[in-house]
């Protein structure tokens, strides 16, 4: 099983994906955050239809450190209930993906 995961999450606004961003990657959580240009959302949210802009942020790290990653979004994220999902990464370039498992190590000093 490949231990590199992909976290998508929304945010609303470019400021705060990059202020998750660069605490988690500061924080050893994850290897890399990617910010994705403004988006549109469509959901319901309590009984209304609602359309949002935001901001998708996708977020490179190892199984083992998703609690915390999901623990510390939801710190710092404005949102009461963020979307924050977990996907599998299948298969991938090897360098890379001992590259995330490498910059995601906690014992790691700078």
């Amino acid at each position: 099983m490949q231990n590199v995961i992909l976290l998508y999450v929304t945010c609303p606004d470019a400021a705060t994906a990059r202020q998750i961003g660069r605490a988690l990657v500061q924080e050893r959580l994850i290897a890399c955050a990617n910010m994705l240009a403004k988006t549109c959302a469509i959901y319901r949210w309590e009984g209304a239809l609602t359309e949002a802009d935001e901001v998708v942020l996708l977020l490179k790290t190892t199984h083992e450190r998703e609690p915390e990653v999901v623990a510390r979004i939801q710190a710092l994220h404005p949102y009461s209930n963020p979307a924050i999902l977990t996907l599998p990464v299948r298969s991938g370039a090897p360098e890379f993906l001992a590259w995330v498992t490498r910059e995601t190590e906690a014992e790691i000093s700078d």
